[in-house]
């Protein structure tokens, strides 16, 4: 008798879309540096970090956001989601710099957040890792355990990414993410971005009234 072939579909997938983009870094780096000049150091034993002003709006790097902005239209596109009548913007763009021992515990992004995103612009060894978690509560309240945990399968609860220079990645808002903690003696450095969709001027949405 022959072995049963079933037929698998996958559905609500959480996806993670990765672009390494190191012709960026010159120009990010110098306004990040700017703006970590300024910004104040939260020293304590738990979580050594500074994070900068808001500079979303910074000319000088106004080809970098154009190209993060038009990356989130296209995946957001892919997605299936009717893009023509909407545009992308920026609600935050900011550098955090975690030092040793530093990390981020586990979040989501709301306030009308479509994808969060992130470029890397240092990258110690043994620095953070990037962790994305399954956003399905569900899921995770009735999860087995799982056969192998150094392998991504449907049975993950995360995954986790190891950071590089120039490294660009985005995720949707909804999706939780976190960062492990610094083992580097040096710091983490990376840009941190959320965005959301408006409608393009001159376009109405309405909802037409059915015909009986």
């Amino acid at each position: 008798m022959s072995a049963d072939t079933w037929s698998q579909f996958d559905y609500f997938p959480s996806s993670v879309y990765i672009l390494e983009k190191p012709e960026f870094l010159k120009s990010v780096n110098k306004i990040s540096d700017q703006y970590l000049s300024k910004a104040q150091n939260d020293v304590n034993d738990i979580y050594p970090v500074k994070m900068t002003d808001n500079y979303m709006n910074e000319e000088s790097i106004s080809d970098f956001s154009s190209y993060v902005l038009n990356t989130a239209w296209n995946i957001l596109k892919s997605q299936g989601y009717a893009m023509d009548n909407y545009t992308t913007h920026f609600s935050e763009m900011w550098t955090q710099e975690h030092g040793k021992v530093s990390g981020m515990e586990q979040h989501v992004h709301g306030f009308g957040s479509q994808l969060s995103a992130f470029y890397f612009l240092e990258c110690p060894k043994d620095c953070s890792r990037v962790v994305i978690h399954d956003p399905r509560p569900g899921k995770v309240m009735s999860s087995l355990p799982e056969e192998n945990m150094t392998i991504a399968t449907p049975a993950s609860l995360m995954v986790n990414f190891e950071p590089k220079p120039g490294m660009l990645l985005f995720t949707n808002s909804y999706i939780p993410h976190s960062f492990t903690r610094n083992r580097s003696d040096d710091p983490i450095v990376f840009v941190h971005m959320n965005i959301y969709v408006n409608l393009k001027q001159n376009v109405c949405m309405t909802n037409q009234a059915e015909v009986i």
